[in-house]
């Protein structure tokens, strides 16, 4: 067997914090697709992802980090693509063409503008209290969620 097929063979490794959304997005997946993995906690509060063998696997300091296949995967939407591309059973996405557009938006909806700007990174630089970082969290939570009713009823 050649390196490659030894190192393809590899179980998934995923490196993730338990309270990342992105992490969650991807260990449901794996779980839904029963695909195995061992995983690697990054502890975010304590900057594991600041770490310089893990900016080696994700220079973007971030989780989820996927390593599955012999490669090194990051962004949970992308990851997502990936495991459904080559997992595809059972489906992650509906197989009408518009409903999975429907869920394509609901997810980047919370990938793209919910999720970025009540991140870890995002609060720490705000650099106000507690009580206006989760005023300022709720907003943009309430603010997408507003978005998304239309979206639920069109499914």
């Amino acid at each position: 067997m050649s390196h490659a097929s030894k190192k393809a063979k590899l179980e998934p490794v995923l490196y993730s914090y338990w309270r990342s959304s992105c992490s969650w997005r991807v260990r449901t997946a794996l779980a839904l697709k029963k695909i195995s993995f061992r995983l690697e906690p990054v502890h975010l509060v304590q900057e594991g992802q600041l770490k310089e063998d893990y900016i080696r696997l994700n220079p973007m300091r971030q989780v989820p980090t996927l390593e599955i296949d012999g490669n090194t995967l990051t962004q949970s939407l992308s990851i997502l693509e990936y495991l459904e591309e080559t997992h595809p059973e059972p489906p992650l996405l509906p197989k009408d063409h518009l409903a999975k557009a429907k869920v394509r938006s609901l997810a980047l909806i919370i990938a793209a503008d919910i999720q970025p700007v009540q991140n870890l990174r995002v609060l720490k630089k705000l650099g106000v209290s507690s009580e206006e970082k989760t005023a300022w969290a709720k907003h943009w939570i309430e603010n997408g969620f507003t978005g998304t009713k239309c979206f639920v009823i069109m499914l």
